[in-house]
């Protein structure tokens, strides 16, 4: 089976075909765009699957990213990764950013536990604790450094740190942790791999969205309220 695997919850727009009964990555396309992912993802997928010699008709599973990060970018990498499901009639699946992160890190540090962290902005970051088998210690949130680092000090000095958010950490600690990555997301082969390993459960993907939307109303536009005499 050749599964199609999505990433575009950062400023990179990535693509890989993963033949899942030999484990090889027949072709892979990452590139940092910044923006614009809804106008170049279809060309990236395009590409990848001829590098790969594989018709999109042969994809038999589809995996995604499901965040955290940026808004736009989880909508148009799980839209479009869940109407390629339902054209293709094939499963699709979700994997998070921080969960491809942790799978990076242990191929650096194996048999080591993950704090998956990215940079949210605004004093905020993304982070999930992973035991060194890879399953969850924790369940994904927005939190802060200090508190971060108060759930450090109650755990083993021997934990990886992983994402864009590991310097951050690191300032706040005397003595500091191993840090494999330090990009916002993880490599499109991580998605690709536990993509092939997930189960499907019926449903289809949903953005993971762990804080509200940074939207506010527009003044100028807001009709005044007419008070009657």
């Amino acid at each position: 089976m050749k599964l199609l695997a999505l990433d575009t919850a950062s400023t990179r727009c990535s693509v890989a075909v993963l033949d899942v009964e030999t484990g090889t990555v027949l072709a892979a396309t990452s590139e940092d765009i910044g923006k614009g992912h809804a106008e170049r993802l279809m060309a990236f997928i395009e590409q990848t699957l001829n590098h790969a010699a594989v018709p999109i008709s042969a994809i038999g599973k589809i995996a995604v990213s499901i965040g955290p990060g940026s808004f736009t970018g989880v909508r148009v990498g799980v839209s479009t990764a869940r109407g390629f499901g339902l054209a293709l009639q094939c499963p699709v699946v979700g994997v998070s950013t921080l969960e491809a992160l942790a799978f990076d890190a242990r191929r650096v540090f194996p048999e080591r536990p993950v704090l998956s962290i990215i940079d949210a902005r605004r004093d905020e970051i993304y982070a999930q604790f992973f035991a060194p088998d890879g399953s969850a210690g924790s369940v994904p949130g927005v939190t802060t450094i200090p508190d971060v680092l108060s759930a450090l000090s109650e755990r083993p000095d021997d934990v990886v740190l992983s994402g864009s958010g590991a310097a951050l950490v690191n300032d706040g600690k005397e003595h500091k942790l191993d840090v494999a990555v330090t990009t916002s997301t993880g490599t499109i082969e991580a998605f690709a791999r536990l993509g092939a390993l997930r189960s499907v459960d019926g449903e289809a993907p949903k953005p993971l969205y762990l804080r509200g939307l940074d939207v506010k109303p527009q003044q100028g536009f807001v009709l005044r309220r007419k008070v009657s005499e």
